[in-house]
């Protein structure tokens, strides 16, 4: 198989989608790989690296498009990429497609392979393309949000760990999954105090296990949220509904009752966002002002972080893209079932639940396409 990775296009988004070690995996088991020249090197990654690992480059996205049999990605095509993309054709990528009819349409219309990184579940449930992205959204939302409580940013000017005889900042994380846990971390070494709203029980029971008394779990309502939104100095939104949009449950009546100079960074954001309030923002404008609150809803936030990010990414896509060049798509998703669930697009018909469910449109399980 040709396969075949490009330079990312999104507002600062300096991933890629493949390094050299992929490069050569791929390249020893037979298939050929081309890259975009500069596609590495805003995770600091060199052409002449991936030269070394076997790959041939190519000067431009046109190049790669028009011959690869699978692209690599980090994010989503943006319109000028779904113009490039062929009939057949496996695009291996976060999609995020509930919050994007558009995309959706177009993926269609072009009757390509779309196979989601973040639908792509483990045997056990777990979303593993998701979970090291997760991890570094989570840690970030903390350093972001408290970069922003500056008064300079338009903050409350509350510094989140406190001073001897001043009290700690307050973090509300909305959802304890990877996310919020991560999220959680960075907050208790910082010092803040830190409460994490989840619905799930035994999620509580897990986080309660892992800090003890340096957090408070709650469980998780519209009563409960309002309250603790009122004293909150930073808000996390870490709310995921696997594949789907994720559910508006910070009213604009409750974001107005936040206290003014307060911050709530919302990481579900790619699926549309926690709050009534959110719209996504980019690296280079990062946040917007509702009643008095600081928004920051950057909807690719590891991509700040690129040499990090790509290497945790890339450490567990290349076992499945390796699948699927060994095989080919349609006999890998068919032994594969979690490799199945990434399918939210194959030959002109929507294979992912609730993608469809999001955005009113009919649904064909990938199986009955396949036969």
């Amino acid at each position: 198989m040709r396969i075949g990775t490009v330079r990312e296009i999104k507002d600062s988004e300096h991933r890629v989608g493949l390094v050299p070690a992929g490069v050569d995996a791929l390249v020893a088991r037979g298939h050929e790989v081309v890259v975009e020249s500069g596609a590495g090197r805003g995770s600091r990654i060199l052409d002449s690296e991936f030269l070394s690992a076997g790959a041939t480059i190519v000067p431009t996205a046109e190049e790669v498009y028009s011959t690869a049999d699978m692209v690599v990605k980090v994010k989503e095509v943006l319109p000028v990429e779904v113009e490039m993309l062929r009939e057949g054709q496996i695009l291996y990528t976060y999609l995020h497609l509930a919050p994007l009819p558009d995309l959706t349409q177009g993926l269609l219309e072009r009757r390509v392979t779309g196979i989601a990184y973040e639908t792509i579940t483990a045997p056990d449930g777990t979303l593993p393309l998701l979970t090291p992205m997760s991890e570094v959204a989570g840690r970030m939302a903390i350093s972001e949000g408290a970069h922003y409580l500056h008064m300079s940013c338009g903050g409350s000017g509350v510094l989140i760990g406190g001073v001897p005889g001043v009290p700690r900042g307050n973090v509300v994380i909305v959802g304890g999954g990877v996310v919020g846990l991560n999220a959680a971390k960075m907050a208790v070494g910082m010092g803040a105090r830190v409460t994490v709203l989840e619905k799930s029980a035994a999620r509580m029971r897990y986080l309660d296990d892992v800090f003890g008394n340096q957090i408070t779990t709650l469980k998780s309502s519209a009563i409960t949220l309002g309250r603790m939104l009122t004293e909150a100095d930073l808000v996390v939104g870490a709310v995921l509904v696997p594949g789907a949009a994720a559910p508006r449950i910070i009213t604009n009546a409750m974001v107005a009752a936040m206290p003014r100079g307060s911050v709530l960074v919302d990481v579900a954001v790619d699926q549309g966002g926690c709050a009534e309030t959110t719209r996504p923002t980019t690296h280079s404008d990062p946040t917007f002002d509702v009643d008095g609150v600081v928004h920051y809803c950057v909807a690719n936030m590891p991509g700040a972080m690129p040499r990090t990010s790509t290497y945790a990414l890339t450490n567990v896509t290349l076992d499945y893209a390796m699948r699927i060049a060994d095989l080919g798509v349609e006999e890998a998703v068919r032994r594969d079932a979690g490799l199945r669930a990434g399918v939210n697009t194959y030959a002109g018909h929507l294979t992912c639940a609730p993608v469809a469910e999001s955005q009113g449109r009919e649904y064909t399980p990938i199986e009955t396409v396949l036969g």
